[in-house]
């Protein structure tokens, strides 16, 4: 490439201007071949440098050892007396000067500027004309006047000038405009820079449909999608930017494909045995093939009652059941669609084992050991009541107030303390052959209160609680009468669990 300092293409006759050979590939001290076209000769010559002194007009080429030749520069050493001057080369974004001179003494009191035949400037303080950043449509045939002291008008001769593109309009490729959901797609925004303005920063910026963003600005003219996904269909484009030129692509369509699910299975965790009561169920259901977003349902065969919905970019989806009954028992399934239908998976049929020796409601004796503590303990109970009886002379009110003690009075070393039944619910109207909970409470001899009143409160430290089942009286008993036999009383007392 030939650069001119001047940087005039057009210079008075008698005037110098020094060519300079730029290039890549080779250095200064290198020999450079010049040539000269004019009036279809050609002389060619050779500078030890890259640079050559000129002074007449044509064509100049310059060609370094092992390179092509460079574009000719045409000058041109005018012997006009009014010229205008503009540079050899100007691309799109650069400043654009362009200079009226006159040759001799006299001065220019106005200089007018024209742009294909139209004015565009008309100044008395400026002889140069300033676009400050040129683009394509200011290209055109350029023309300049200048009005003397004695008000003589100059004309200049008219001068085509061309604005160079600085690169092209960029085109957005993609390696592959169908892909499949799920796959990763490349996008690339090529354009190309001038060799005389190779060394320009360029940056780029992807869109999508509705000026989605991509990326954001940056010196890459590549963009890779990780994954793209049916939604990301529809058009995209890129940009390319530098000192404020930005041209966008045409559109290019990509249009996403999704593969409809199939081959739907069901299976349990954990698998093959009987699930235990009580244990954790977990329902799984896959798919062998399908993208995107795929939306799972669990659901019971004989009911088919929904279970749960779950909807994710997977081809795997769980559902839990925390506390396993045997009411869960039986068939079920799942089905799977994402967009394309709904594919239904084969039946898997859950059994449930209950816990062996399990026993609802209250507590019960259920070993050896046990049952001969509730023996014990109803053989220590009869015989403490045996001892009260005889003291007390009768069973009175089923409704038991606290026992009061006269002076002189104590209970047997066997028998751990008053024994007092308490009612746990007041407004319970029992009917016959049903059951009443009722609270035994063991009494701990403490302080001596007023009236000889043994203390009775759920604060002692003493006392411990003893729960049975009590069968009620009949509900036609009357209060204080005794309804039974005493050896029918100790029927009242089953089960009896020491805490």
């Amino acid at each position: 490439m030939i650069s001119l300092q001047p940087p005039w293409t057009t210079v008075f006759h008698g005037e110098r201007v020094n060519l300079t050979c730029n290039g890549f590939h080779f250095y200064a001290p290198e020999k450079i071949k010049w040539y000269r076209l004019y009036s279809g000769r050609q002389r060619p010559s050779e500078t030890q440098g890259n640079t050559l002194e000129v002074r007449d007009s044509g064509q100049y080429i310059c060609q370094a050892p092992g390179s092509l030749p460079s574009n000719p520069v045409r000058l041109l050493f005018s012997t006009a007396s009014f010229i205008l001057q503009a540079p050899h080369s100007v691309f799109e974004g650069d400043q654009l000067i362009l200079r009226c001179r006159k040759r001799g003494r006299e001065k220019l009191t106005t200089v007018r500027y024209f742009w294909n035949r139209k004015v565009i400037s008309d100044s008395n303080k400026s002889l140069d004309l300033l676009i400050s950043q040129a683009s394509l449509n200011n290209s055109g045939c350029y023309q300049c006047t200048g009005s003397l002291e004695n008000n003589r008008v100059l004309r200049t001769s008219l001068a085509n000038i061309r604005i160079q593109e600085l690169f092209p309009r960029p085109k957005l490729k993609v390696t592959d405009s169908q892909p499949t959901e799920g796959n990763s797609v490349n996008l690339s925004c090529k354009t190309q820079l001038p060799l005389e303005r190779s060394d320009t920063r360029l940056r780029f910026v992807f869109f999508r449909d509705h000026g989605v963003i991509l990326s954001n600005w940056s010196a890459s003219p590549e963009l890779q999608v990780t994954a793209i996904w049916r939604e990301d269909s529809g058009s995209y484009w890129c940009g390319a930017m530098t000192s404020g030129i930005h041209k966008r692509s045409l559109p290019l369509q990509i249009d996403v494909q999704r593969i409809p699910v199939s081959g739907v299975f069901l299976e349990t965790q954990p698998q093959g045995d009987p699930v235990v009561e009580g244990e954790i169920l977990v329902l799984v259901c896959s798919v062998a093939e399908g993208t995107g977003n795929t939306t799972f349902s669990w659901h019971r065969e004989d009911t088919r009652e929904s279970l749960g919905q779950k909807s994710q970019r997977s081809q795997r989806a769980e559902l839990e059941i925390a506390v396993i009954r045997e009411s869960h028992a039986g068939g079920y399934y799942c089905t799977a669609d994402n967009g394309y239908g709904l594919i239904q998976s084969e039946a898997v049929n859950v059994s449930v084992r209950s816990t062996p020796g399990k026993r609802r409601g209250l507590v019960a004796a259920g070993t050896t050991g046990g049952t001969f503590s509730v023996l014990l303990a109803v053989a220590l109970l009869f015989y403490c009541w045996y001892q009260r009886k005889l003291g007390d002379g009768s069973l009175g009110d089923t409704t038991r107030r606290p026992l009061t003690l006269g002076p002189g009075v104590s209970f047997h070393p066997m028998c751990p303390a008053p024994v007092e039944l308490q009612q746990l619910y007041g407004n319970v109207h029992p009917k016959e052959r049903d059951l009443v909970y009722s609270q035994i409470q063991i009494i701990q001899p403490g302080e001596q209160g007023e009236g000889n009143t043994f203390r009775t409160s759920l604060e002692d430290q003493h006392a411990s609680i003893l729960y049975s089942e009590v069968k009620t009286q009949l509900q036609d008993d009357s209060a204080g009468k005794v309804g039974s036999k005493d050896e029918d009383i100790m029927e009242n007392y089953k089960d009896v669990l020491l805490m």
